[in-house]
């Protein structure tokens, strides 16, 4: 069987964690392949809500393997805090189910030190980052100067190479930011204790992924943060540090494009982003506390409340040409339900000028009026409609108009946080 691809289609926060847990299903291996514990996906499971950071979602099904890429930055204590969560909730966390890629890179603490202290320097003009240490670590990686998680396999030998990255870090939280040092003796003893623990989880997941796809089992990559965070296609340099698109699904596990049978987008019925950066169709007062509070838009990882806007077209049309989506997974239509109008945004002016593509220039992205189509709405209760034509005629409008602003069909609904509140318009 071919490899299916879930990606952000926004600025992440779109609901991948459930679309996952739904495909996951039916998934032989669940693969993340890009970012670290900046991401948070949540999995409501009946009444209990799961919320993972690194490790994949199809986790939660007993009988799917799962993979953290090569593209991934890991932070070894933050993953053993999820597999010990995990554990506490009686998931099976052993290295029968999960495996960690020998040549994704260690996020350590130096990293997120790095991250804290360049982000206070910035001041006003800060990005806007989790400050967990991802930007650094990709620095690292592509200086050539990271650890991998082959290292941990020798933890006396990765305490030794600890201990002389953190003494260089050092020189500079001290010199450059006239930050205090990191405690390197404490450090070095806490993170070869993750080591030992960690060790049996590394292996050579490129080969097992492509083994997986050549005997036919059912493959799927899951991402984190979305599209408009790429570092190539985001709004850059409000982005992250890493390739949420469909690309990055393919260097991030090692699998070619032969491989991919379909990429599926998540989007939200509305927008979302945390952090700074260019917003064109953001929100104030009280059309957004409404769609902050119903939509629960905190963050999983930071708890910051997140900023909301109506629904911008311009960015899934950029999503789809960049990722080549197959469908559209629309997810947290519910939340709309009550906003009269309700606002799409078509295209963009920007001095006199009409745009109906991104730009890249985030200045310019940061001037861009968004051009509206107003929609009356609907009052109606959806969160138990499970097929499309039970919804309110104006809700159907709503998903019609995504698709033909796109050319991209809407095959899945999601009007509410559990499995079973999901309309499935085509087969995934």
């Amino acid at each position: 069987m071919p490899a299916f691809v879930i990606v952000g289609a926004q600025w992440g926060d779109e609901g991948k964690g459930k679309v996952t847990d739904m495909l996951a299903e039916r998934a032989d291996l669940v693969a993340r392949y890009n970012g670290g514990d900046n991401a948070g996906h949540s999995v409501q499971l009946g009444t209990e809500r799961f919320a993972l950071h690194q490790i994949p979602s199809g986790i939660l099904y007993p009988e799917c393997l799962c993979v953290m890429g090569n593209g991934m930055v890991i932070n070894p204590r933050t993953l053993n805090q999820e597999l010990d969560e995990l554990a506490s909730r009686g998931v099976d966390i052993s290295p029968r189910r999960l495996k960690l890629s020998d040549r994704a890179h260690l996020n350590l603490p130096h990293h997120q030190a790095l991250d804290g202290a360049a982000e206070a320097a910035l001041g006003k003009k800060a990005i806007g980052t989790t400050r967990r240490g991802i930007g650094p670590c990709y620095a690292d990686k592509a200086a050539r100067t990271g650890l991998r998680a082959s290292e941990l396999r020798a933890p006396k030998q990765f305490g030794a190479k600890l201990r002389a990255a953190l003494e260089e870090k050092n020189r500079w939280l001290q010199n450059v930011y006239g930050q205090a040092p990191l405690d390197v003796d404490a450090l070095v003893e806490e993170y070869v204790a993750y080591a030992e623990r960690l060790a049996p989880y590394v292996a050579d997941t490129t080969t097992l992924v492509n083994q997986a796809l050549a005997e036919g089992k059912r493959v799927l990559c899951e991402g984190a943060q979305g599209t408009l965070l790429d570092l190539d296609h985001g709004t850059y340099p409000y982005v992250t540090s890493s390739y949420p698109t469909v690309g990055g699904a393919l260097v991030g596990l090692g699998i070619g494009p032969r491989w991919i049978a379909k990429v599926i987008g998540v989007a939200k019925a509305y927008s979302s982003r945390v952090g700074a950066g260019p917003f064109p169709t953001e929100l104030a007062g009280a059309v957004a506390d409404h769609i902050v509070e119903v939509g629960h838009e905190y963050g999983t990882t930071t708890g910051r409340r997140r900023r909301v806007g109506w629904l911008d077209l311009v960015v899934l049309r950029h999503s789809a040409r960049v990722n080549g989506l197959d469908l559209w997974a629309l997810t947290l239509l519910d939340v709309l339900t009550g906003l009269k109008p309700l606002r799409l945004a078509l295209a963009y002016t920007y001095q006199g000028q009409e745009l109906h593509d991104l730009p890249s220039d985030g200045e310019v992205l940061a001037a861009c009026q968004p051009v509206y189509l107003d929609l009356a709405g609907w009052d109606e209760d959806i969160t138990a409609v499970t097929r499309f034509e039970h919804l309110p005629a104006a809700a159907q409008e709503y998903v019609r108009l995504i698709e033909e602003h796109t050319g991209v069909p809407v095959g899945l609904i999601s009007v509410g946080p559990e499995r079973k509140q999901t309309i499935l318009r085509a087969p995934l």
